[in-house]
């Protein structure tokens, strides 16, 4: 099964008409409780009401709370059955060793108001009764996302992790991981698209790192849920060391444009001391990323972390890509003459979550030759750029976007068509590229243009005066946000040498 056939197939299968009643009746019990407790903990509350009705149990201990002791509770309206809920909660929900919190766990039970009553009621009869989990699952992350986004507190969506993860083609028996890893998204859906292909239970090795210990809750649980196995590291700061392992995918949402990547200490007072990275850390071969320079370093922290014939898939910003800053034009040309990048792709605005910043979906490859399994093409020492910008559909009834199932296919039929790529056991059609959509360049065509890894700099539409006007406008902003970063740099490198006097 290709990618565009598999994306049609889930498209079918998740149709509105095709969820049990049960599931329907879940989603109006949390739009009742939003109303009686902010949105992210009834949000939350009815993820753990669903781990629990999932999540595989030991043997019936006396005095311990169960599912089917929840089920079993009177059905008054008196606060019992929110005692039986906050108890069930915080017996069974996994426990986040947060090394940030001093005490080593933390509490992240989720407490049901006064006058939840009747809806907690409901909805522990709906859950019981649900057939289909997976839709249910997947609305109330989108919902958890949505109500927590603050333009980088979002979780990845469903279309965004399809691309990224059929980008970079795990195999059975890989080591995949995510080192902002959020809800798990890329995790469960590069075990969807190995299962898919297999057959069988994939036997890979899925491991996320997370740096908050709710976001790291929700993935367990995620995880437990559908049945996965992953292993979920105590939150932390992944660019606080290496990765002690290589591996051979590696996918990220990374957080855009960090203000200072380097970690601090705070002192008794509130003074900040900078913690500088120690020179022999192997991530940095030349030098450590200035302190405003977090692009620079999560990228190269990625690098580091790949295998030999590692394959990385991650967003990161548009100025990383054409700034003419010493970092990130080093960092381009760098990763030019190791010949690691394979594709970039322009993704449309605000499809990718809240921000309003647009971004580029970049695919890193160690090994570009013809080999079994991944491509007949050799595409050592060029690179492929798709100008993927206005790739996006609505969202109905309402005034977000998304890529989109549709044009998800196309970015990866020409990708899988550049690396010549079977699809189906069938040889795949020529690549050949295309004004305005997509076109293959050598290193060295990119080296004369500065290093500029831009794809709507390569793959440029035809001639057309309203094109051409929005196009410089989209440079002006690209310039302007270049001013900016050099603003904050300079800001951040006079801080450090006021610290110093």
């Amino acid at each position: 099964m290709n990618d565009a056939e598999a994306l049609r197939g889930r498209a079918q299968t998740q149709h509105p008409s095709s969820v049990d009643q049960a599931l329907v009746k879940v989603r109006q019990r949390l739009t009742k409780l939003s109303r009686l407790m902010n949105t992210p903990d009834a949000t939350r509350l009815v993820l753990g009401l669903l781990y629990l009705s999932r999540a595989p149990r030991a043997a019936s201990v006396p005095g311990v709370p169960t599912w089917s002791w929840l089920l079993s509770q009177s059905a008054g309206l008196d606060s019992g059955i929110r005692v039986a809920v906050t108890k069930c909660l915080a017996h069974w929900l996994p426990a986040i060793e947060d090394r940030d919190a001093g005490a080593g766990t933390v509490s992240l039970v989720p407490v049901p108001p006064v006058g939840s009553e009747r809806l907690l009621h409901a909805l522990i009869r709906d859950i019981g009764s649900a057939q289909q989990v997976g839709p249910l699952l997947d609305q109330c992350l989108r919902d958890l996302s949505a109500a927590q986004a603050d333009g980088s507190n979002y979780f990845t969506p469903g279309d965004m992790a399809r691309l990224m993860v059929g980008a970079a083609v795990p195999q059975d028996g890989d080591s995949v991981l995510d080192p902002v890893c959020g809800s798990g998204s890329l995790l469960v859906e590069s075990h969807r698209y190995v299962h898919e292909r297999v057959g069988l239970n994939p036997t890979m090795s899925l491991q996320g790192r997370e740096q908050h210990a709710p976001s790291a809750q929700v993935a367990h649980m995620n995880f437990v849920v559908r049945g996965i196995t992953a292993h979920i590291f105590p939150p932390g700061d992944s660019l606080a060391e290496p990765e002690p392992e290589r591996h051979d995918v590696i996918l990220a949402n990374l957080p855009f444009n960090q203000p200072n990547w380097v970690s601090e200490d705070m002192t008794e007072h509130g003074a900040r001391r900078s913690v500088r990275p120690a020179p022999t850390d192997p991530r940095w071969p030349e030098e450590p990323p200035p302190r405003g320079s977090a692009n620079a370093a999560w990228i190269q922290h990625i690098v580091h972390a790949m295998a030999p014939s590692g394959r990385a898939v991650f967003l990161m910003a548009d100025t990383v890509a054409t700034s003419r800053q010493t970092t990130p034009r080093r960092l381009r040309e760098r990763l030019l003459r190791d010949d690691i990048v394979e594709c970039v792709i322009a993704l449309p605005p605000r499809v990718f979550g809240q921000s309003k910043a647009t971004a580029c979906l970049w695919v890193l490859n160690k090994d570009k030759r013809a080999r079994p399994g991944w491509g007949a093409l050799d595409r050592c020492r060029q690179v492929l750029f798709i100008n993927a910008r206005r790739a996006f559909e609505p969202v109905p009834e309402s005034r977000a976007r998304r890529l989109g199932d549709k044009n998800t296919a196309s970015i990866l039929t020409t990708l899988a068509a550049w690396r010549g790529l079977p699809e189906a056991g069938a040889a795949t059609a020529p690549y050949s590229d295309r004004a305005g959509w997509a076109r293959s360049c050598s290193t060295e065509e990119i080296a004369d243009r500065a290093y500029s890894l831009m794809p709507t700099s390569y793959a440029v539409e035809p001639p057309n005066l309203e094109r051409d006007t929005r196009s410089r406008i989209e440079q002006l902003k690209l310039e302007l946000a270049d001013q900016f970063n050099q603003m904050r740099d300079l800001e951040i490198r006079l801080l450090g040498a006021l610290e110093e006097i």
